[in-house]
């Protein structure tokens, strides 16, 4: 197996940014993955003791499949943010809380909570409840693509690590094992049950392909795995992995 393509989430549901290679540290999530959120109007934040909440809190793709063509570019802790209905931007997530939230709320519904702050909690706002890496298996992608009929960008699938030689859904069968990429170690702890935002082109923002649907074809609605580093190391795209 070797690593085909690396991502993070620097704002959870805000922008998918493309990597080369990441150092990743024991029980922590992928460098900046997540690391700021947008909490909607009636959240469940509490901002003097922030701590890790579901992603029901949260503004994010499976609300409003349009923020699925947003894409980030870090630098330092300046996010340049694009989107092809919105004039690109440069920020500070927490500094200019004000300007985030004013250029997202056009690609936002009326009738969801609005965007109302910017938060953190310290690490990053995974939808599991532990700080965990995603591994996705390119094979798999390649056969609901087959099932589907058109082919699925992998940023619908807000991933960090993609692996390509194995085969199709063999990652189901690592939950408890150890996974070794590039020099780094990652405990496999459960599978990922997918939601909506799957549903929305990256390229476009528009929801066009139902792929939840697509994945009850194949008896369930699950799509990678969730991991945690249990030994620090660094990953590049084109690394070996080993199981």
């Amino acid at each position: 197996m070797k690593v085909a393509a690396l991502y993070r989430h620097p704002i959870k549901g805000i922008g998918v940014e493309a990597l080369d290679q990441v150092a990743l540290t024991v029980g922590d999530c992928v460098p900046y993955d997540r690391h700021w959120a947008i909490a909607q109007d009636g959240a469940h934040f509490d901002t003097a003791a922030p701590a890790w909440v579901p992603c029901r809190n949260f503004v994010r793709g499976a609300k409003a499949q349009t923020l699925m063509a947003i894409t980030a570019q870090m630098e330092g802790e300046s996010i340049t943010l694009s989107h092809p209905d919105r004039p690109t931007i440069t920020l500070h997530p927490e500094e200019d809380a004000e300007h985030l939230i004013d250029w997202l709320r056009p690609l936002y519904p009326d009738n969801r909570p609005a965007p109302a702050a910017v938060v953190k909690a310290g690490r990053g706002m995974t939808d599991s409840d532990f700080p965990s890496v995603s591994v996705l298996n390119l094979a798999s992608l390649r056969a609901i693509s087959q099932r589907a009929g058109a082919p699925l960008d992998p940023r619908r699938f807000r991933g960090n690590i993609w692996l390509e030689g194995l085969p199709l859904w063999e990652e189901f069968e690592w939950v408890g094992k150890t996974l070794t990429i590039g020099t780094a170690k990652l405990e496999v702890k459960e599978v990922i049950t997918r939601c909506r935002a799957t549903h929305g082109n990256p390229e476009t923002g528009k929801a066009d392909v139902d792929v939840l649907r697509t994945l009850e074809t194949f008896g369930h609605q699950e799509f990678g795995v969730y991991a945690t580093v249990v030994e620090a190391g660094e990953i590049a795209r084109g690394d070996d992995a080993t199981l």
